[in-house]
């Protein structure tokens, strides 16, 4: 008796995301803390507008919401601090390079400088007649640059609080801005004039001006201070600040307005979050997107840690979004004990036998399927309802087509799908439904229609449900029908063309094949 051949699942391709070491990466930012895996929610009085991480451990963050500033932990879900003494809505609370100070602007146009210990104000600098929503530290920590919807942007001293100068070259609001980490006299703001320009403390204007192209919500220095980023519209930009402003690369990922940016720790990926709800991230030697998170509505603000472990991105509506990813953990013992036992498996793989070796060949063992081995015994029935399991159908469709198939092949297939009750008859009515317009499943499925068909015609309208569903794979396959149709007209329009431009062709060559001839005539002619 000839042995039981298992049955051939069709092997096709699939379709979907690539799967690179940067989505294994940034897939592992979770819930907070070792408990959930969900993203921590936490919701703000208002839109939130500016996250900022403290640069020094244990990396608490500053959110500006409404018109208080919240100290969060790095797993708390409540603030650990507030600074609430603003007369109106608060803006871009920043940390200072040691943590130990914090700078916001107001709608009221004043500037309060915190100390983070502290509840009180420390300084209020008074100078701008409009909100500010740009405020920050030099690197030398002892002065505060500015910028306010007054369209001037203002230079700090924090021990006598007084201002040391101001620039009004914007002509619209300064919405954003940044210090350069290299030199101490060196900041940047970015305006709704759709400008970028670069200040020295030295000088009495500014040093370079970029044109965006439009309006300006976020800029971005990299470490080395050489290049710069600004996000304005859907277009976030990169130029050479050492030749003067020319522009390197103009990235256009997103479909709504960009307005936050941020550098993870290594300055290898720069983060965009967007009013489209997405935050991309991308690749700074290709510049290319290399993954991408979904949000529930439109970004505000974004922020990563130092330490490159936590994401905290803020939104329209007021909600706070955490997410955390987990260390990575290495076991030395468990390396050391695992490459022996590699080692041993691999043990004379390579080996080639010689002429006068005897070579055993080790019997292996197949172990047969549930369904294979109902078919074995000519359980067609039981086989079909081994391959009719919910996960099985949703993620390999193509081992029920395939026992489907071979039930056909032995002519068995009828005798399988009859005797069925209402439960059964709807799940297979859905399956064929619902895979029936896939090309590859597409010849078996339709045979398997007709047979449902013709099997439970007579019951037709004593149960709700399979009427429903008699009704969605005559609405699926009108469907299919009406696709099939369209590309065949749009086929026959395609044929119509190629063919007008091959007679041109043709036409063409004739002429010149006959201009060809009357030449060599009218040549021959004259000698």
């Amino acid at each position: 008796m000839a042995a039981y051949k298992p049955v051939v699942v069709q092997a096709c391709p699939k379709l979907g995301e690539k799967i690179t070491q940067d989505t294994l990466y940034w897939r592992g930012y979770k819930g907070g803390g070792s408990g959930p895996t969900t993203p921590v929610q936490i919701k703000e009085f208002g839109a939130i507008n500016k996250i900022d991480f403290c640069p020094v451990p244990p990396y608490n963050y500053a959110v500006t919401a409404s018109s208080r500033v919240h100290i969060y932990g790095r797993y708390s879900q409540e603030p650990i601090k507030t600074f609430s003494r603003f007369r109106d809505a608060a803006y871009c609370a920043t940390y200072r390079d040691d943590g130990r100070l914090l700078v916001a602007g107001s709608e009221d146009g004043s500037i309060s400088l915190f100390d983070v210990s502290g509840k009180a104000p420390l300084r209020q600098f008074e100078g701008h007649t409009k909100s500010v929503h740009l405020a920050g530290f030099l690197s030398d920590k002892y002065r505060i640059f500015s910028g306010g919807d007054d369209y001037s942007s203002n230079l700090w001293d924090i021990p006598s609080a007084t201002k040391i100068i101001s620039y009004s070259e914007h002509t619209d609001y300064v919405r954003c801005g940044c210090a350069s980490k290299v030199n101490a006299d060196v900041f940047i703001t970015g305006s709704y004039d759709h400008t970028v320009k670069l200040f020295d403390a030295r000088t009495k204007s500014s040093v370079l001006t970029i044109e965006h192209g439009h309006p300006v919500e976020s800029v971005l220095l990299f470490p080395s201070g050489g290049l710069l980023v600004s996000a304005g519209g859907r277009y976030v930009k990169v130029w050479d600040v050492l030749k003067g402003g020319q522009l390197l690369v103009s990235l256009k990922n997103h479909h709504k307005t960009v307005t936050c940016l941020c550098l993870n720790s290594s300055g290898q990926r720069l983060l965009s979050g967007s009013l489209d709800r997405h935050v991309k991230i991308y690749s700074t030697t290709s510049y290319k997107v290399v993954h991408s998170f979904n949000y529930a509505t439109s970004i505000l603000s974004l922020a990563l840690s130092p330490e490159d472990e936590t994401i905290v991105v803020g939104m329209t509506n007021g909600v706070l979004n955490v997410k955390h990813r987990k260390p990575e953990e290495k076991n030395e013992n468990s390396l050391k004990k695992r490459q022996p036992a590699y080692r041993t498996y691999v043990k004379g793989r390579t080996y080639m036998p010689k002429q006068e070796d005897f070579c055993v060949s080790k019997p292996v063992k197949h172990v047969l399927r549930k369904y294979d081995k109902l078919l074995r015994s000519f359980q067609s029935s039981k086989a079909l309802d081994a391959v009719m399991e919910p996960p099985i159908m949703l993620h390999t469709p193509e081992v029920t087509v395939a026992v489907m198939q071979e039930l056909h092949r032995r002519g068995t297939l009828r005798s399988a799908l009859a005797g069925r009750d209402e439960k059964q008859v709807n799940l297979l009515l859905t399956f064929v439904a619902r895979r029936v317009i896939e090309p590859r499943f597409t010849p078996v499925l339709v045979t398997v229609a007709d047979m449902i068909t013709d099997i439970y015609q007579p019951v037709v309208g004593q149960s709700a449900i399979v009427d429903k569903q008699f009704l969605k794979l005559q609405q699926a396959i009108g469907k299919e029908i009406d696709y099939q149709e369209e590309l065949l007209e749009v086929l026959g329009m395609m044929d119509t063309l190629f063919a007008t431009f091959t007679k041109k062709r043709d036409t063409c060559l004739e002429e010149n094949n006959s201009n060809g001839v009357t030449e060599i005539i009218e040549t021959n002619k004259n000698y």
